[in-house]
């Protein structure tokens, strides 16, 4: 039953009979086969098949998957319980999006590590939709955002202010602009409406890469305050160039280390 509860998870994230077996490893027939077994020892349809690999879900599926995904939880509670004399380390999977993943989240990990010698941790960086939908998939514990998504179940607070400057050359006709989903990429559209610019535009969907360019003379950009290196010139732009930075997170976190996890990472933002 596991296994085949492995496979609709996959199937029902893809979306895709083929996407699902590539993910799992197995061929294309041996998923509709687990399919097909699972919907009949449950008696109900999981899937509607709109073309050969194209499919939606039923209501019978999301109520499946939801459950699932608390069941996964529980499912790894268990082993970590089982395994505590042999293994006696919790993973604890945090996911930021790329601001907070390079400038912030590197302070915070010197408070966690010493606090929690007996966890493993492990780090992912995504944009903000991405951070947000490994959260909501119980792909990750806990996650830093840099937009004010809707998040639905998912708790999300505010916890730190992020200032964004005007950085580089502004003789230079080039902007160096991130990604459309990226957190800065609304303040860089605004900016250009605000001074009527009609820019020549390279998108470079990294803080990094961006920071190496502006320090060899190469375009301009609207960037992070705390990006910024001694060899990039830059100045400041209205109150309205302040965004905030939010910590987001499951509502039901069963695993004791974790609970006390997030209740250190919420203090730790409250303080500052």
């Amino acid at each position: 039953m596991f296994k085949l509860l492995k496979t609709f998870r996959a199937v029902y994230e893809t979306k895709n009979f083929s996407k699902a077996a590539e993910r799992l490893f197995i061929s294309q027939p041996a998923v509709s086969n687990q399919i097909k077994q699972l919907e009949e020892e449950l008696d109900i349809q999981l899937f509607d098949r709109n073309g050969r690999q194209e499919i939606s879900t039923t209501k019978q599926a999301d109520i499946l998957y939801h459950h699932l995904l608390n069941l996964s939880d529980d499912w790894e509670d268990t082993l970590q319980a089982l395994g505590t004399q042999a293994t006696p380390r919790e993973t604890c999977k945090i996911v930021a999006s790329n601001t907070f993943a390079v400038y912030y989240l590197p302070e915070l990990m010197a408070q966690l590590i010493p606090e929690f010698p007996h966890v493993s941790f492990v780090l992912e960086m995504e944009n903000s939709e991405e951070v947000l939908d490994k959260i909501e998939k119980h792909q990750a514990h806990f996650g830093f955002i840099e937009k004010p998504l809707i998040t639905g179940t998912i708790i999300r607070e505010e916890i730190l202010a992020d200032e964004l400057v005007h950085a580089g050359d502004p003789s230079e006709a080039l902007w160096l602009v991130r990604e459309e989903n990226s957190g800065v990429f609304h303040y860089t559209e605004r900016y250009f409406l605000e001074h009527n610019i009609t820019p020549q535009t390279m998108i470079v969907k990294n803080n990094e890469m961006i920071v190496r360019c502006l320090e060899r003379g190469v375009g301009q950009s609207i960037l992070s305050k705390r990006a910024l290196t001694e060899k990039i010139k830059w100045h400041s732009l209205s109150q309205e160039y302040q965004r905030s930075f939010y910590f987001i997170k499951g509502q039901h976190i069963e695993s004791i280390q974790l609970r006390e996890i997030d209740l250190f990472i919420t203090s730790y933002y409250r303080k500052k």
